[in-house]
């Protein structure tokens, strides 16, 4: 039988989630009370957030340089762009399902002790093969906490906060990644003072796993595996809910989440929809945003420095603003106009690649606006595609397969912008994009006001 049709976590039967809403609502998940551990959960999975945009934004500061002094060659320039998303695949992918299988707490701390470690090592990485590996053990434990982080955060939140606080957490990656963009525009950089700051990654993660230390673990996943009487402590102690007392009902056989189980029928659609909304939001993101200096050149605006700090200010903008929709809107038709509104931009930019570079500038501008906000819903979507026995295994694939689509497209874009200019770069972007807005229309489910089965009982 497949685990979308088995007993969920409380013994009761769970819906498939193939096409609709995969939970039923409840009125009593809306009653939960918010405590300093909620609030503490929250901060530490922001930091993530922020470390992971500073450590993907900081590389594409730091490239220009690092070029010169390691006589970078352009596949080179490629491979250390797109290093930490290859990491990222990896973590995601292998330790997404370990989380499922072993728990969310344990990779929630491990992760960052990687990732502090391999940060501050860059500080010595004077050669491109070493530098190389070190971002790939950083994606490898940022990939890690995409899985796990998300996916506790969704566990431990209210229901009614959830869509808000999980569509936060992109807000503070792209202040992350403005942040490495500002200081890399605006500091003199020389060799040693790239290394320095490619070491600085280390700071805040290191803050992040000091904040992490002593996190308990998800009740929901521990009801998952029947351990019932820990899961209502861990409600009552840390989550407010002083009457919550362990299920009665429980699954003949605690279910053993496998990555097969992610393709089983009922599940299988939202699976692969995540795969294609998510892959094809972030391939131009990631893209454009680690070679925004080569696009700015090739726009010929005259001012780069004005015309950086421009679109920086928008994706935080963007970011923020996003917020409101993520929260008061259905995430499918969010995530359909979105996509829509982006296709339109990129578009009008390959076509009229020609003009002015400032024309030009309005379409990016707006681009830039609108994928900031975009961005907030892949925080929230995943985790909400699928049970909690999967949810681990669930958001780290998503995370896994749409970090291949960034890798590739990190890849390619420069190769792209020398061989075949700025209008065709953008007009193969564009119709990534369209293959989004059009997958949305066709196979995006509603999950907003849903619920999973144990906070019906709890």
């Amino acid at each position: 039988m497949a685990l979308s049709q088995q007993l969920d976590t409380d013994g009761t039967t769970r819906e498939p989630a193939s096409g609709g809403s995969p939970r039923a609502s409840a009125s009593s998940s809306h009653d939960e009370p918010v405590t300093k551990f909620h609030w503490r959960v929250t901060a530490t999975t922001f930091g993530a957030n922020f470390s992971d945009g500073y450590a993907l934004g900081i590389i594409g500061a730091a490239l220009p340089v690092l070029t010169d002094t390691m006589h970078l060659s352009g596949v080179w320039q490629g491979l250390l762009g797109a290093s930490a998303l290859i990491g990222l695949f990896f973590g995601s992918i292998l330790l997404g399902g370990l989380a499922d299988r072993i728990g969310r707490q344990k990779l929630y701390v491990a992760n960052f002790i990687l990732i502090t470690i391999a940060s501050a090592a860059q500080l010595w990485a004077h050669d491109p093969t070493t530098l190389f590996v070190l971002r790939l053990l950083i994606g490898f434990g940022l990939g890690a906490d995409y899985a796990v982080g998300p996916t506790l955060l969704s566990e431990f939140a209210p229901h009614r906060l959830r869509g808000l606080l999980l569509g936060s957490l992109t807000v503070l990656w792209t202040v992350g990644y403005v942040v490495a963009n500002v200081l890399g525009t605006f500091i003199p950089l020389s060799d040693s003072a790239a290394h320095w700051l490619l070491a600085s990654g280390a700071i805040p993660s290191a803050l992040v796993l000091l904040m992490r230390i002593g996190t308990p673990e998800s009740p929901s996943w521990l009801d998952s595996v029947g351990r019932h009487e820990e899961a209502a402590r861990i409600r009552r102690d840390y989550l407010g809910q002083t009457d919550a007392q362990p299920a009665t009902a429980v699954a003949a056989e605690p279910p053993k989440a496998r990555y097969r189980e992610l393709f089983a029928r009922g599940q299988a659609r939202n699976t692969w929809f995540g795969v294609l909304f998510y892959s094809a939001q972030v391939l131009p993101y990631f893209a454009i945003y680690t070679f925004v200096p080569a696009i700015l050149d090739a726009l010929q605006i005259g001012n780069e420095d004005v015309g950086y700090l421009l679109l920086n200010l928008f994706l935080l903008a963007g970011g923020v603003l996003g917020l409101w929709p993520v929260y008061r809107m259905g995430r499918r038709p969010f995530t359909t106009w979105t996509f829509l509104v982006m296709t339109v931009c990129l578009g009008l930019m390959a076509v009229l690649s020609g003009a002015s570079g400032w024309w030009l500038m309005v379409p990016f501008l707006l681009y830039t606006f609108i994928m900031a906000a975009a961005s907030n819903i892949t925080q929230v979507y995943p985790a909400e595609l699928f049970p909690t026995p999967l949810r681990g295994s669930g958001v780290g694939f998503l995370n896994g397969t749409s970090r291949i689509a960034s890798a590739v497209g990190t890849f390619v874009l420069p190769v792209s912008l020398s061989a075949w200019g700025m209008g065709w770069s953008m007009a193969w972007m564009t119709g990534v994009l369209a293959i989004g807005t059009v997958g949305s229309l066709l196979w995006a489910p509603e999950t907003k006001d849903t619920v999973t089965a144990e906070e019906m009982i709890h």
